[in-house]
């Protein structure tokens, strides 16, 4: 392995930016280090030996048998039949066990997978080819140990996701999304559209549903904003989820909407389904593909249209893409107030832009003006959501829409992260603190009888105004 020393990379740098005084800070030379992967990882040892096990098995296990065992039992048998077979190969006592662990997964499970699926530390899983499996843990990608034998064997996994669900993979349907057992989203392209070969990403489902307070615990947002958007979700303001991909907007949206009253009818849409909703009055759909034909999907907004055909109180959509925005924006203006969805952006302000072109999208020969209207109308509040560098997820703003003039949509920041900079561990310093504006909604919140201190929204060392 070539090294390279901290000041030689420098010089380089300077030489090629013909700049002459250079300096990195070593911390973050050495997070970046760290985070770069050093070489390729090393094939597994045992894969001929688990491949030649794993075809033995599948020829010699009575599969009319195996049907009636379940759970434990079954993975047990599998384990048992396995390390029978492994008698005859090289391996030692301490060994086989694990190998027959591998096979097991390989024949009931998701093959190399298994193990990280398993592992409530890692969040996503992205197969970048057979020899390349990244893993997401406490925010930060790394490269695992994990490895497919070749392209086949990914393949393999990929079918044996898509096809209890229906779905096919092929070169004609060459990109697929689905999802595990257990909620967890999956994502699978193949050549000719991924050239290194198929790739696989899952983001997985969290089965312990985060509370407001694992949030506020993580850093997510201050306590003052915390309690402006409780009275928010209470008062049946409409808001906007805002942010990148892999910022938590699901989260937080699955989060603000357990502030909901049981009382209410709440229909959601999504593709696919992530929420976990505890309201005991909730209507859950899902938008649907087309199948090999081409024929039979169901798209979100032929869901919204439904949905309001059902007597919802309050309509939460996932995440809005295309032309459903219209839908939407009709919804809430009239009289689902209080509805919430997601949506792709960097800034509050571009959020109502992305919303304003995927009206757009839907050809309906709406003047702009029009469009600005009804989402001035129909949206109250935004909630912006970043993602750091050292992994960490923050809310960065909360911005009110105030009204429409002059073709403008008007919106001002109520809160705000300011970052301060990073400490010695790498970590984003910085502190959430209100602008001093006050709310215009303010006075609706208050009919819904929630009080909100006016120092709420005061800034540090001031006044609200």
């Amino acid at each position: 392995m070539v090294t390279f020393g901290r000041q030689s990379l420098v010089d380089s740098f300077a030489q090629k930016t013909n700049i002459t005084r250079l300096t990195i800070p070593a911390r973050r030379y050495e997070a970046v280090a760290a985070a770069a992967p050093e070489a390729p990882v090393s094939a597994d040892p045992y894969s001929e030996v688990k491949h030649r096990a794993h075809d033995q098995l599948l020829r010699q296990l009575d599969l009319s048998k195996l049907g009636q065992i379940q759970g434990l039992d079954l993975r047990r048998a599998v384990e048992t039949a396995a390390l029978d077979l492994l008698e005859t190969e090289e391996l030692s006592r301490q060994e086989r066990p694990r190998v027959a662990r591998d096979i097991a997964d390989e024949v009931l499970g998701y093959g190399p997978l298994q193990p990280l699926l398993a592992d409530p530390k890692v969040t996503e899983i992205m197969v970048n080819g057979p020899g390349k499996v990244w893993v997401e843990r406490s925010g930060r990608l790394q490269l695992s140990d994990v490895t497919f034998r070749d392209d086949d064997h990914v393949l393999r996994i990929i079918e044996r996701i898509i096809l209890p669900i229906g779905r096919r993979i092929d070169e004609s349907s060459p990109m697929v999304d689905a999802r595990l057992p257990d909620g967890s989203r999956v994502n699978a392209v193949i050549p000719p559209l991924s050239l290194d070969g198929p790739t696989l990403t899952i983001r997985k489902f969290s089965r312990d549903a985060m509370q407001l307070k694992d949030l506020f615990a993580a850093g997510t947002f201050s306590v003052e904003m915390l309690l402006f958007l409780q009275a928010c979700a209470e008062a049946r303001l409409s808001m906007v989820i805002s942010g990148g991909t892999g910022t938590g907007k699901t989260t937080l949206l699955n989060i603000l909407s357990s502030c909901i009253s049981p009382e209410e009818r709440v229909v959601t849409i999504e593709d696919p389904c992530e929420l976990q909703l505890q309201q005991p009055h909730v209507v859950r759909m899902e938008c649907r593909p087309a199948n090999a034909e081409g024929k039979g999907e169901i798209t979100q907004g032929q869901l919204v249209k439904n949905a309001l055909r059902m007597r919802p109180d309050r309509i939460i959509i996932g995440e809005v893409r295309g032309r459903e925005a219209f839908d939407m924006l009709q919804a809430m203006n009239t009289g689902h107030e209080g509805s919430m969805t997601t949506v792709h952006a960097n800034s509050p302000r571009d959020a109502l832009m992305r919303v304003e072109n995927m009206v757009l999208m839907a050809n309906l020969d709406l003047p702009v003006r029009v469009i600005r209207e009804q989402i001035a109308s129909a949206i109250n509040i935004v909630v912006q959501l970043g993602r750091f560098r050292d992994g960490s997820r923050r809310v960065t703003r909360i911005s009110e829409v105030t009204g429409y003039a002059g073709d403008t949509i008007l919106m001002h920041d109520l809160f705000v992260f300011e970052q301060q900079g990073v400490d010695a561990n790498g970590k984003i310093v910085g502190v959430h603190k209100a602008t001093g504006l006050s709310p215009n909604c303010r006075a609706r919140i208050e009919q819904e009888g929630i009080t909100l201190p006016p120092e709420l929204f005061a800034v540090p060392g001031g006044r609200a105004g």
